[in-house]
């Protein structure tokens, strides 16, 4: 079960405790609620505390990321909580591209044709797009947070899903359980991600995938990744000895040639994570995503981000969770535009320049309930608000948006920290 995150009355870090304590403590008086997300009390009358030994488990991801809180209990290693972090970089990417538009768009019309000048900026070392480094600084966030509220004493993450080098040439010198039983693992991760988990030609899901040759070996084809991809046993038996194109996909020889876009977005930003979470300085180790789905697939655990943030490394051999565990799932959703106004489609001003939008100390992102006594409107409401400068307020609960709830009636559950939680 999830455990309640718990800190003492000077601020520092105890083990987290089971819900029916949390609860009987909050009703005794002896706890106040800290924090909403993660859900974390403070104790009134204790200081210190014994603490076991505590690892953060990451599995960095290009869409979500997975974290586990491991602690080292009597009965084994063991999951006390669980999350998954959801990244915007996509949206970060595609708000980039148009804002580049809207500004060539504008230059074409105020200025005349001039020659382009590409030497006259530098970017420092090491630097990442924003849609990347949007991963690196959301990990960096939940790092910090869960330090101020766990002791944590080290510190297990996944820095690649697979090594690519090794996939295209396992001679290569290095070491050594990449050339023996992880080296199958690390292919079977490759194909899993980059033909989507099902087969290529059928595309059934949720059923055992075989490696399969899309040049079968004996009309010339090689071991190489890029003639490898993933079907159920029935069509694998099925194609027998024909080539994918003669089986009727031959668009499977194309999508073969195919870069992996989110394998090369952990990729790039692996070391800045490595170097970001170096900075809190614990004992800190990296591991193949290879070695993360042996270790889960041994224990016969199914596929989720948090349950492989708690497989990862050595440690995660023999690792005690329940797979329907209820997890906090985290949604990056920034702090607001940049943006001075808004533009409509030809990239022409449609709105007046902002204003600071703290509203009867209400801000848009707060999470507040709303407890309306009469009217229209009369009700409880939980969500994020939309302020207005009017003290009408919009909230957007699980049920859809409310519109119009006056100000004297909400009151703040959580200040806007740029997510949204389930």
């Amino acid at each position: 079960m999830q455990r309640v995150l718990v800190v003492s009355s000077n601020r520092k870090q105890l083990m987290p405790c089971h819900p029916a304590r949390a609860r009987m403590l909050l009703r005794q008086g002896k706890a106040a609620v800290l924090k909403r997300y993660p859900f974390t009390i403070i104790l009134k009358d204790r200081v210190d505390g014994d603490c076991q030994a505590m690892e953060l488990k990451v599995d960095p991801g290009s869409k979500a990321t997975g974290i586990a809180l491991v602690a080292d209990f009597k009965k084994g290693k063991t999951v006390i909580w669980a999350s998954e972090l959801k990244h915007r970089g996509q949206q970060i990417k595609d708000a980039l591209e148009s804002r580049r538009a809207i500004r060539r768009s504008r230059r074409n019309r105020k200025t005349r044709y001039r020659q382009p000048r590409f030497l006259n900026r530098t970017r420092p070392k090491g630097w990442l797009p924003p849609s990347l480094m949007s991963r690196v600084h959301n990990v960096d966030t939940w790092a910090s947070r869960l330090q101020r509220f766990t002791p944590i004493t080290t510190m297990v993450v996944e820095t690649n899903r697979f090594d690519t080098q090794k996939i295209v040439n396992p001679e290569i010198s290095g070491i050594e359980y990449q050339q023996g039983t992880l080296f199958g693992y690390e292919v079977k991760e490759y194909l899993l991600e980059k033909w989507g988990r099902k087969c290529v030609y059928c595309g059934k899901t949720d059923v055992p995938l075989e490696v399969e040759h899309i040049v079968p070996r004996t009309r010339g084809g090689s071991d190489r990744i890029t003639n490898l991809t993933l079907s159920c046993e029935k069509c694998n038996q099925k194609k027998d000895n024909l080539t994918a194109e003669e089986f009727g996909h031959p668009n499977v020889q194309k999508q073969a040639l195919k870069p992996l876009k989110d394998a090369a977005a952990v990729n790039a930003t692996r070391y800045a994570i490595g170097n970001m979470l170096r900075q809190y300085g614990l004992p800190i180790s990296f591991w193949s995503g290879g070695r993360t789905k042996y270790n889960r697939t041994r224990q016969g655990y199914p596929k989720a981000h948090w349950i492989d943030a708690a497989c990862v490394g050595e440690t995660g051999e023999n690792v005690r969770l329940n797979p329907e565990m209820q997890r906090l799932i985290m949604t990056a959703k920034g702090h607001g535009s940049r943006q001075v106004c808004r533009v409509d489609r030809f990239g022409f001003p449609r709105t007046s320049a902002k204003e600071l939008r703290i509203v009867h100390g209400f801000r848009t992102g707060d999470l507040v309930c709303a407890v309306v006594p009469n009217g229209k409107k009369k009700g409880f409401y939980t969500g994020r608000i939309a302020v207005r400068s009017s003290g009408s307020f919009n909230i957007q609960t699980s049920n859809g948006t409310v519109q119009g709830i006056n100000h004297q009636y909400c009151s703040v559950l959580q200040k806007a920290d740029g997510y949204n939680y389930n």
